[in-house]
């Protein structure tokens, strides 16, 4: 079974979710769950909990090599920086450059309780920390100068009006 992506708008992507407690049998049905959704989504490749509907400090992801989930993560360092076009299922078909740290040091528990660091650079450091702003409540928009995200969520509208002219805005560099 698979869960329905939150979209821009709904009001649990501005909310901070709440840290886990226990990691029981329903985190893993979660986890589960939140693998089935992010799969059937076909172009992400990291999902946090928050993006359907659960409010819990929760993100999965899988660039590939090994489907991997954390619990209670934090970034603990963080160096460089990069600029990236960002895109994120939860507001689907808008990509913006994003500048953010190059590195991260992520730490966090897996689903047996254990805790653990993962060292990323560019798109995975990415990733960890695009999902980590999910956990905060906070979306790419609230990333945005205020020229950027006006500019930017007209290019959202025209996407979900069907604007199929729309580009990614690889000129607005969002903080």
């Amino acid at each position: 079974m698979a869960y329905q992506i939150r979209t821009y708008g709904d009001p649990v992507l501005a909310s901070k979710a709440a840290t886990v407690t226990d990691i029981d049998a329903k985190v893993v049905r979660i986890v589960d769950e939140m693998f089935s959704t992010l799969y059937r989504s076909d172009s992400g490749i990291g999902l946090a909990a928050p993006q359907v509907g659960i409010q819990r400090q929760i993100f999965v992801w899988d660039m590939g090599d090994d489907p991997l989930v954390v619990i209670n993560p934090e970034i603990v360092e963080s160096d460089g920086e990069w600029v990236y076009d960002e895109g994120c299922l939860s507001i689907p078909g808008l990509y913006v450059q994003m500048t953010r740290p190059k590195t991260v040091l992520l730490r966090g528990r897996d689903l047996d309780g254990n805790e653990f660091e993962l060292e990323a650079d560019e798109l995975e450091a990415r990733l960890f920390q695009h999902e980590l702003d999910h956990l905060n409540g906070i979306l790419m928009f609230d990333r945005m100068q205020p020229e950027q995200r006006k500019e930017a969520l007209a290019e959202y509208k025209r996407i979900l009006d069907g604007d199929t002219d729309a580009k990614p805005l690889r000129r607005l560099r969002a903080q």
